[in-house]
């Protein structure tokens, strides 16, 4: 097991950078996420972790090397690729076993190793098939067996389970954590969505453009956004964003207001100071999950919506909601409570404010989280 750490690495393509000046320590030992849109670079980080790929600038350091300049081969890797890239020919042992015995390892050494492989992966019944008489997840898992038995520093994985139905691709994410929990090997995971992100990594690394815009844990990016982006990106229906005037602050309470509604947060200058946004346009940030159906007797903090589309989802159910002339949101509720509501009808909805985000548009930076004065 190893640290690895990329110091300041530009990469280009002709004269488009692809990663700017990208800084990232991931500690001995972690399970570290790299998950954004299509091509915001998280891949081209891998490869030129493994090797695969040269950046123009920067340092690539591995266990304390600098590896800059050394061959994949000889970086101490193994790597996992979204399109498994076993041998047809070859039986799963082959497969497994095949970068061992290119590396001339004893073959009863290797015989032990494969066979540890399958137990660990539940494959040794497969052991004597070829790829194609295997399903995916199957054959994802070989592709895992043949990352193990190498022994290496750190472990890179490519989408791995992007070709995977969505069974199977929760199935095979608990596996993988499983493992990782079970071999603590270093690794560097790539993926695009932010569910597998959030449930695997013990820290993520939110990408756009290049650039990681949050390194947190995945509980942290969730509650405190660093900005607009990840505040979208993370979350599943994604945060609700609406325009809004700051228009009073006191000590303990600011006021927002828009089209159909206004809301009092708390606030507390000793933590925060937003003054300069008084009487400005800002974004406010609700999650789906915290909005709520309101009861008869709440005064504050109501919002009055009209129910566009009614989306069951099991114990959940979106509601798709237009607030005055301006707003289209989601609330997550709780299937229970939904009872007679129709498509097309108004409704009173409350939101909890001690859970929302104020952004600014400019900069789109994550000016307060309101549960900040709850954690303090």
């Amino acid at each position: 097991m190893a640290e690895v750490k990329l110091k300041n690495i530009i990469k280009k393509f002709g004269n488009v950078e692809i990663i700017k000046n990208l800084t990232l320590e991931i500690n001995d030992g972690e399970f570290l996420v790299l998950v954004g849109g299509s091509g915001c670079g998280k891949s081209t980080t891998l490869r030129l972790i493994a090797g695969l790929e040269t950046c123009n600038s920067g340092d690539i350091i591995i266990g304390n090397k600098r590896v800059n300049d050394l061959p994949p081969k000889d970086r101490d890797i193994a790597m996992v690729f979204q399109n498994y890239a076993l041998y047809p020919h070859m039986t799963v042992y082959d497969n497994i076993a095949f970068g061992l015995k290119l590396r001339k390892v004893n073959p009863s050494i290797i015989k032990k190793k494969v066979n540890e492989a399958a137990e660990m992966l539940s494959l040794k019944e497969y052991l004597h098939r070829k790829p194609k008489e295997l399903s995916g997840g199957q054959r994802q898992r070989v592709a895992l067996g043949r990352a193990i038995v190498r022994d290496a520093q750190v472990f890179l994985m490519d989408e791995p389970l992007s070709n995977l139905d969505a069974k199977l691709r929760t199935q095979t994410r608990t596996e993988i954590k499983k493992l990782h929990q079970k071999l603590k090997t270093t690794t560097v995971y790539v993926t695009h969505d932010q569910i597998e992100a959030m449930t695997m990594g013990d820290r993520i690394a939110v990408m756009k453009d290049g650039i990681i815009q949050q390194l947190a844990t995945p509980k942290e990016a969730y509650d405190y956004p660093s900005n607009l982006f990840v505040a979208g990106f993370i979350g599943s229906p994604s945060m609700n964003f609406l325009k809004v005037n700051l228009t009073e602050i006191s000590n303990n309470e600011i006021t927002v207001k828009s089209d159909g509604f206004q809301l009092k947060l708390p606030y507390n200058q000793n933590i925060t100071n937003i003054s300069s946004y008084k009487e400005k346009e800002l974004i406010l940030g609700i999650r789906p999950e915290y909005i709520f159906l309101a009861n008869n007797d709440e005064q504050k903090n109501l919002l009055q919506a009209w129910i566009e589309v009614i989306e069951p989802s099991g114990s959940r159910t979106y509601l798709h909601l237009s607030i005055g002339k301006k707003h289209q949101i989601v609330a997550e509720i709780d299937t229970s409570l939904i009872g007679n509501l129709k498509s097309g009808t108004d409704i009173s909805l409350s939101v909890d404010v001690n859970r929302l985000h104020l952004i600014d548009p400019i900069s789109e930076k994550v000016i307060l989280s309101t549960q900040r004065f709850l954690d303090k």
